[in-house]
């Protein structure tokens, strides 16, 4: 297994469904994925829309939710590696997110308990 790219939020880009059909040009998956967020959020979801290069890229290709996700806006301008990297973690968009014992809640809450030791 490739070593994890942790986004923000905890999630582990390179599971994630959006970032390994893209990376893997795969786009039936990538239609599929577009489809049933279209269905599930009642909303238009493109092929383009569901592209992922990873939220912590500032260059290339990011799933069309990357622009409105408050996660992200928070911890792009503090530059902060991942939330578990802020001093305010963990905050109510953490919260509102991912409720602990989550995946990629746990991700965060181990970054910041090693953080923690380190200091």
């Amino acid at each position: 297994m490739s070593d994890p790219m942790i986004a923000y939020c905890g999630i582990n880009c390179i599971e994630c469904p959006a970032y390994v059909a893209t990376q893997a040009e795969d786009m039936e998956a990538l239609e599929k994925m577009a489809k049933e967020a279209s269905e599930q959020f009642d909303m238009e979801m493109t092929v383009a829309d569901a592209m992922c290069d990873g939220c912590l890229s500032t260059t290339g290709r990011q799933i069309g939710y990357c622009h409105e996700c408050a996660i992200r806006l928070c911890a792009v301008p503090k530059h902060a590696e991942t939330c578990a990297h802020c001093a305010d973690y963990p905050c109510d968009k953490v919260e509102g997110f991912s409720k602990p014992g989550t995946p990629h809640r746990k991700t965060l809450d181990e970054i910041h308990a090693s953080l923690s030791e380190a200091a």
